[in-house]
């Protein structure tokens, strides 16, 4: 099964969500900021990246725009998990190089969808 890449600062969301993908096969590892995110994707390889934007120490934004900078990384599709729910929200996180956008609190059918269709690509 794919290895997903949860880049999340809140300890109740990675638990939340690292146990409902493993419930569904998906191989998981996990950062607590975005600069131990970039270290570990590229260390690991993941399939798929779940970032939350709003991290300490370096941003969802910045990370995801380092490691889309980065051709060892910059094909690992990233789906951007955010509270921030505003249209212009969705586009910065575009803009930074995420392939795909959603919102807190996670809708787990509504994102299975979106990791498929990226994983498939």
């Amino acid at each position: 099964m794919a290895r997903i890449l949860i880049v999340e600062d809140n300890e109740m969301n990675r638990d939340m969500l690292s146990r409902r993908l493993q419930r569904k096969g998906y191989e998981i590892e996990m950062a607590i900021d975005g600069e131990e995110g970039v270290r570990r994707a590229r260390e690991w390889m993941p399939d798929l990246i779940l970032m939350d934007l709003s991290l300490p120490i370096m941003d969802g934004w910045t990370a995801t725009a380092t490691l889309k900078a980065d051709e060892a990384t910059r094909g690992i599709p990233v789906i951007a998990l955010t509270a921030h729910a505003m249209a212009t929200d969705r586009e910065k996180a575009l803009e930074a190089g995420c392939d795909d956008y959603d919102t807190k609190p996670v809708d787990l059918t509504r994102l299975l969808s979106k990791m498929e269709a990226l994983l498939r690509l």
